[in-house]
Parts: C-alpha cells; sequence; structure tokens
C-alpha cells in the first residue's frame, strides 16, 4: 500500500486544432469526470489547459499503481475519448509516467 503522497503519474498532452478545442474539452471533461467517480484507483485526473497556448492541453493524472492505471486503460469511458479525439487533434505527445512523492 502506498501512502497518501506517493501515486503512479501519467501525463498525457495534445495539441488541439484551435477549432475544435471545445469538443476536445467535452471529452476530456467525460473521461476525467468518469476516470474519478467510477475508477476507486483513480486519485487525481487534471485538464490543464495552457494560458499562453489555449490549444495546448495537458493531463495530469495520479493513479494508485500501474495495476490501476491498466484499469483505466479497459473503461467504457477511457473508449469514448479515444473513439472522439484523433479528429480534434493536431498532435499528441508520447504518454509520459512518473511517481509522485510529495502531495
Amino acid at each position: 500500500m502506498h501512502s497518501a503522497t506517493q501515486g503512479f503519474v501519467v501525463v498525457a498532452e495534445f495539441e488541439v486544432k484551435a477549432e475544435c478545442v471545445r469538443d476536445f474539452l467535452a471529452l476530456a471533461r467525460d473521461d476525467a469526470r468518469h476516470s474519478l467517480a467510477d475508477e476507486p484507483g483513480c486519485r487525481q485526473f487534471d485538464i490543464v489547459q495552457m494560458e499562453e497556448t489555449p490549444e495546448r492541453v495537458m493531463f495530469y493524472e495520479v493513479y494508485d499503481d500501474r495495476a490501476a492505471f491498466d484499469a483505466h486503460l479497459r473503461t467504457p469511458h477511457l473508449d469514448r475519448f479515444r473513439a472522439g479525439f484523433p479528429a480534434l487533434i493536431v498532435t499528441e505527445r508520447p504518454v509520459r509516467f512518473g511517481r509522485r512523492e510529495f502531495a
């Protein structure tokens, strides 16, 4: 069992087509809301829209561990996001993983 401050961190970054930002954020909110409500291993799911470039969006997600993230990969809400987002973006950066040590 991890302490309250540790966690498996996932960072996903997207460059969204300017005319599609609203639709992308709606899809992202659906995924984030359901991740937090329906997945006991999901501790945090922040959607960060960059102030200087609003079409750049980052997800900062914290899970209990890798197994909790792997469970996230099999959820219906992520399937909806995966089906909808490719048409809305210019590019997706490779997902990065880390470990949170401090709250």
